[in-house]
């Protein structure tokens, strides 16, 4: 446990007037100082960690791979309150270099454990398949709820915002951008 946070909330919690010897609130620094040490686990964490072994295929099976809606939660760096969506993403690999599909999951979980911005953190989810994997072309899309647009005066409830990052290949080439969005935002039955 982070003493020193755990103090810190406390005065926090204190300087906006909860009493914390209150029945159910004597342990909420310790509750919200360990809750945020996971949300923020990301902090000073590379990527280059996450994709372990990568695996060699077949020279003719030179297609895009695609991993859809991977869940994600963060915590938007002015408010400290959460936005939370998916990513979709479709890289196209070096010739025959791929990652498990598991490392994106952990991936965007590394990424979005850090305050963020949305814009940002679709960029280095991007940046990160780009450079890890030596992928020719990536594709980033990500969707989510904003609850700091929610919550505050601005009570956009129901709104969704949705940021994209197209990187290498599919940035230079229509045609195998046009392949890739096709197949991000194909139906699922």
């Amino acid at each position: 446990m982070n003493e020193r946070a755990v103090h810190a909330m406390k005065d926090f919690l204190e300087a906006l007037g909860l009493d914390l010897a209150q029945n159910g609130m004597e342990r909420t620094p310790e509750r919200v100082a360990e809750m945020y040490g996971t949300l923020f686990d990301g902090v000073g964490k590379g990527t280059d960690d996450i994709w372990g072994e990568t695996f060699t295929v077949d020279s003719a099976t030179d297609g895009l791979v695609a991993v859809r809606n991977i869940p994600f939660y963060s915590m938007c760096e002015h408010h400290l309150v959460p936005f939370f969506g998916e990513v979709n993403l479709v890289y196209l690999p070096s010739p025959g270099r791929v990652a498990g599909f598991s490392k994106f999951t952990r991936l965007v979980e590394r990424i979005s454990h850090r305050p963020q911005l949305q814009e940002r953190m679709t960029a280095q989810i991007a940046e990160a398949i780009e450079t890890g994997l030596k992928a020719e072309g990536v594709i980033v899309i990500a969707e989510a709820r904003q609850l700091c647009m929610m919550m505050r005066e601005d009570s956009a409830h129901g709104t969704s915002t949705m940021t994209n990052a197209v990187l290498g290949k599919f940035r230079s080439d229509p045609v195998l951008r046009e392949q890739a969005m096709a197949l991000l935002l194909q139906r699922q039955k």
